[in-house]
C-alpha cells in the first residue's frame, strides 16, 4: 500500500499541475510597427511559468492533503498487518493441530481459513481502492484550486499564458528565470488557503 501511495503522490503531482494553461480575454491595444520594435520583451512577459515541484513542496494545502492521505494509508496498513498476523497465527495453529483433527474438522477449518484469506484480500483491495479514490478526488480539488487562483493571478498581471515545469515531466525544456512566478504564486495560494481555513 505504501508503494501505491508513492505512485499516487507522483500521479497527483503530475495531474495537479499537468499543463495548467490559462488564457485571459484581455484585449491588447494595437501598436504600430515602430512601437512593437521598441518593446520586443512585452510578448515574452505575457508568458510565465510555475515550477510544480517547488509549488508542491511549498504549498500549505498540498502538504495538509498529503499528510492526511499518508495518515490514512498508515492506518490501513496497520489494520492490514494486524489482520494478516492474526490470520497467520490461525494458520500456524491449524497446521500444528491438523494431525489430531478428524477429516471433517480439517475440512471445516480449511474452508474457514480460505474464507478469512479472501476477506483479508478483499479488505486490502477495498482499502487501496478507497485511498486511490480519495486521492483522485483531492487531486481534482487541488487542480481546481490552483487553476482558479492562476486565472485571477494571470488576469491581474496581464499574462496570456501560464505554463508548468517539472523535472519529472519536463514539457518546458528551457525558460528564463525571470519568467518564473512560482514563489509569488505559492505565497498567494498559501495566503488564500489560510483565509479559507479560518
Amino acid at each position: 500500500m505504501n508503494k501505491s501511495l508513492l505512485t499516487l503522490s507522483k500521479i497527483s503531482a503530475g495531474l495537479m499541475f499537468a499543463a495548467i494553461v490559462v488564457s485571459c480575454n484581455k484585449e491588447q491595444p494595437k501598436t504600430s510597427t515602430a512601437e512593437s520594435k521598441a518593446a520586443p520583451d512585452k510578448k515574452t512577459e505575457e508568458i510565465v511559468f510555475v515550477n510544480s515541484d517547488s509549488l508542491v513542496a511549498n504549498a500549505d494545502f498540498y502538504k495538509d492533503i498529503r499528510t492526511k492521505l499518508e495518515a490514512k494509508s498508515k492506518k490501513a496498513q496497520t489494520d492490514l498487518t494486524s489482520k494478516g498476523n492474526a490470520f497467520q497465527r490461525e494458520v500456524a495453529e491449524y497446521r500444528q493441530n491438523a494431525q489430531t483433527m478428524s477429516a471433517d474438522q480439517r475440512a471445516t477449518t480449511e474452508q474457514r481459513l480460505a474464507r478469512k484469506q479472501q476477506e483479508l484480500e478483499a479488505f486490502n483491495q477495498n482499502a487501496s481502492s478507497a485511498l486511490a479514490n480519495e486521492s483522485a478526488a483531492e487531486n481534482e480539488k487541488l487542480y481546481d484550486k490552483v487553476a482558479d487562483y492562476l486565472k485571477g493571478y494571470a488576469k491581474k498581471k496581464g499574462y496570456k499564458l501560464v505554463l508548468t515545469y517539472s523535472k519529472a515531466n519536463p514539457s518546458v525544456l528551457f525558460a528564463d528565470e525571470s519568467l518564473d512566478v512560482t514563489k509569488e504564486v505559492t505565497t498567494g495560494l498559501n495566503e488564500a488557503y489560510k483565509k479559507e481555513k479560518k
